[in-house]
């Protein structure tokens, strides 16, 4: 359902038939979730952001960037210091809009595990909707390690079987072998003909998917992979009026980084860890 100015919205015919925008408009207004909006503006910066989300995607998939643990991470290093825990970190002086360009620009360079790859594809999306400069003023100084992200970028996670283009969904491998680890578990996002991309396996569909991550499960295991039903999404109302701000953003506050060296876990575990901080105190 999809609701602006507390108006129910009943048409997707304002987009082409066959085209992106359409495919979102029609799965929110099948949806038993509410998509509420204050304007026409705030819907259509969230459609311009999904469909730059998946188009993001798929140019990662194109890309030479490669599947690779925290340990092997590897990244530009005139642009990125890669950290012993196998996290990017902006070098000073660089624009951030050009260091994220240069992920897709010099693919070749860089090697990470899925989901650093998903907050890649935000941040990419995310410039190529609101442009070099507000990027370079919202989002100042990066680091990109596992969910790590800037707090405006906004992002939450929620629970439902009914996703959206442009969505993050988690396939869960619960029994996942020892030896490969990075198995345990995919992010994907959501395309709009029903495959998913995810970092290390490419686009599959959803049956495709769990295969793929059933030949890493343990021995002697006994549970399949699966597609769960959490779902995580950027905060398009707060970047749609966010990136308007003409103003100088006054500092922020930043979250701590979490540097659990689990490869492919999901935003919800990354959350946990965030919350949990005290757990992973470094030892002297």
């Amino acid at each position: 359902m999809i609701q602006i100015s507390g108006v129910p919205f009943q048409s997707s015919q304002a987009w082409p038939v066959g085209s992106i925008e359409r495919t979102i408009v029609d799965r929110m207004m099948n949806s038993s979730s509410s998509f509420e909006y204050r304007s026409m503006n705030e819907q259509q910066f969230e459609l311009e952001l999904r469909r730059s989300i998946i188009r993001s995607a798929r140019l990662l998939n194109q890309s030479n960037a490669a599947f690779e643990v925290f340990e092997r991470s590897r990244s530009n290093p005139v642009f990125w210091y890669t950290t012993r825990y196998g996290g990017f970190q902006l070098r000073p002086g660089v624009r951030p809009s050009i260091a994220i360009d240069d992920i897709y620009r010099n693919s070749h360079l860089y090697g990470f595990e899925c989901a650093t790859a998903m907050i890649i594809v935000y941040y990419y999306a995310v410039l190529q909707v609101i442009g070099a400069a507000k990027f370079d003023q919202l989002f100042p100084e990066l680091y990109l390690y596992s969910w790590n992200f800037d707090p405006d970028l906004a992002l939450n996670t929620g629970f439902t079987n009914q996703f959206i283009p442009g969505d993050v969904v988690y396939f869960n491998n619960p029994q996942f072998n020892p030896q490969t680890p990075e198995w345990r578990g995919v992010n994907a996002v959501v395309l709009e003909d029903g495959t998913y991309y995810g970092h290390g396996m490419g686009i599959m569909r959803a049956e495709q998917m769990i295969a793929s991550l059933n030949e890493s499960r343990a021995p002697w295991s006994t549970q399949p992979a699966y597609l769960t039903n959490m779902v995580t999404r950027p905060g398009f109302t707060y970047l749609a009026n966010v990136s308007l701000q003409r103003n100088s953003r006054p500092d922020k506050l930043k979250y701590i980084v979490i540097e659990h060296n689990e490869s492919s876990i999901s935003f919800d575990r990354y959350v946990y860890y965030l919350n949990n901080s005290h757990l992973f105190e470094e030892n002297p």
